[in-house]
């Protein structure tokens, strides 16, 4: 029996002696199947060809990301804090070298994802380092490796650590969640946003969709909801999804223009 991953999104699948016939993420709107088909991948071939890549963003804060790009080709982050290390999001490759350098870290205290498209392997993650995985109830569908490390927590928001914090933004999909963190060395408030959030090219804003790929919009009202959800938080920066996606001052005033113009748009045809 074997572990598949979808190439497309990197979804991990349980046990199977061949690989499966569909992705449902990647079926689902939000996400897509290439033109090419879908097609898979072992977790063994997958560390034959790739490996992760470490960035140090600042003072508690590291990314890994797999090079060459795979799938999605999110980063992950590692969060260190004086009471253990959270790994927010997930990206499917985890290999001895990962393995030995988060233990030299110090392992894992929590396991947390913003979203099913990040779910990848969040179960070998939690073998791996003996750490529960943090999702939250609404999205519990798209859970398609089931395992016992996985917890579903509810309501909109949970305190993983001191100074750590998951809200529910929604949005993108309904249990969207960001990470805020307050124990920043300078003191300001940092948010981990996954593409729950989705910063911009320029840095300078940020947009909220329901399909990225696909270029469909949320609507008007979700936006206004999530800026809302959003808006008692201090944070002065945002890290995205992908790599350069950061916007370094500001961020929860951008959030705020953003989400304000975005609305604008929508709802009163605004261009200029």
């Amino acid at each position: 029996m074997t572990i598949f991953l979808c190439t497309t999104c990197g979804t991990s699948y349980p046990d199977s002696p061949g690989a499966p016939e569909h992705c449902l993420i990647c079926e689902d709107e939000r996400q897509y199947v290439p033109a090419s088909g879908q097609s898979w991948i072992t977790r063994e071939s997958l560390t034959k060809g790739h490996r992760n890549a470490w960035h140090r963003h600042e003072p508690g804060l590291l990314s890994v990301q797999t090079v060459p790009a795979f799938a999605i080709n999110q980063r992950a982050f590692l969060l260190r804090t004086p009471q253990g290390n959270i790994l927010w999001d997930c990206i499917a490759l985890i290999d001895p070298a990962t393995e030995e350098l988060v233990r030299g870290l110090g392992g894992l205290q929590a396991i947390a994802v913003s979203h099913p498209h990040y779910y990848t392997t969040i179960q070998d993650w939690a073998e791996a380092f003996q750490a529960p995985v943090h999702l939250h109830a609404a999205d519990r569908d798209w859970v398609m490796r089931p395992h016992p490390s996985i917890h579903f927590w509810e309501g909109e928001r949970l305190e993983l650590l001191p100074g750590a914090t998951l809200v529910r933004g929604g949005g993108h999909f309904p249990g969207g969640t960001v990470l805020h963190w307050t124990g920043a060395a300078d003191g300001k408030g940092v948010l981990l946003a996954g593409d729950i959030v989705q910063v911009t090219p320029g840095a300078r804003r940020v947009s909220f969709m329901w399909s990225y790929p696909n270029m469909m919009p949320l609507p008007a009202a979700e936006v206004r909801q999530l800026a809302a959800r959003l808006d008692p938080l201090a944070y002065e920066r945002i890290y995205g999804a992908f790599s350069g996606q950061d916007v370094r001052q500001d961020g929860s005033a951008v959030v705020a223009r953003s989400a304000a113009r975005y609305v604008e748009i929508l709802e009163e045809g605004r261009l200029g």
